[in-house]
């Protein structure tokens, strides 16, 4: 099994350094991104695409908190510093709300106890990221296996001429599908929860996991995805005014 790429954030340049020697020396992961500061960390992950996060809270710089950086991103993270009592409620919600794997430890620690911790919160990383299918019908193509992951919105597809209740479906890794007879309301029935799959307008559905951007100039969310000639590309979606309160809490 590989190793997952794990990402550091810590303003104390020792600490950061231990706890990448720990880590590496232990063979627990790949450490892609070890930064002291949340703009350069920022910068570095979009390149080096992490599957989880070591993140320190308080921050010597002014960019951004630990926390905030871990709600921009969105990932499995396990919060190292030595205040986390005061972030307990936003630990909470980070993990209630978007349904990810989130662990702490508090600063001062021994190796033994980073270690312990560390092994645990990866134990726990793994069976979150057991594969979740669900089978769809595309047109005469029916049962079809699909990891909900790799699905970013769905929308209705009157451009198309196809009937109200028929849907489109818009992937990470594939092309657009149609679905035929596919009801907004018969989504949770399907596999894909509230939860994860945001109301953003009528007409759209979308894995709010997904949501690389809220524009509040233009009231729309952008999105990564395959188009019909197989490649990947960015889109803007609508938010209507009474979902746009919803969107803006997802993305704080």
């Amino acid at each position: 099994m590989s190793k997952l790429r794990a990402a550091l954030l810590d303003d104390n340049k020792e600490q950061l350094l231990l706890n990448q020697q720990i880590l590496e020396n232990y063979g627990l992961v790949t450490v892609v991104s070890s930064c002291t500061s949340s703009e350069s960390f920022l910068a570095e992950v979009k390149n080096s695409q992490p599957e989880i996060l070591f993140l320190d809270l308080n921050l010597g710089d002014s960019y951004m908190t630990g926390m905030e950086v871990a709600f921009e991103l969105k990932l499995p993270v396990l919060f190292v510093s030595s205040n986390t009592a005061q972030y307990i409620k936003e630990i909470e919600k980070l993990n209630r709300d978007y349904d990810l794997c989130v662990g702490h430890i508090t600063k001062p620690f021994t190796e033994e106890e980073f270690l312990k911790t560390t092994q645990r919160f990866l134990k726990e990383v793994e069976m979150f990221r057991k594969e979740e299918f669900i089978h769809l019908d595309f047109g005469a193509s029916k049962r079809n296996k699909i990891a909900i992951t790799t699905i970013v919105y769905l929308s209705t597809d009157k451009n198309n001429g196809a009937e109200s209740n028929n849907k489109q479906i818009h992937f990470t890794n594939r092309k657009p599908e149609n679905l035929i007879d596919f009801s907004f309301s018969k989504m949770e029935e399907k596999g894909l929860l509230k939860s994860h799959f945001i109301t953003i307008h009528k007409s759209f559905r979308v894995n709010s996991n997904h949501i690389k951007a809220y524009h509040k100039t233009t009231e729309s969310i952008e999105v990564e995805v395959f188009n019909a000639h197989g490649k990947l590309e960015s889109r803007h979606l609508q938010v209507s005014e009474n979902y746009q309160p919803l969107v803006r809490q997802s993305k704080k």
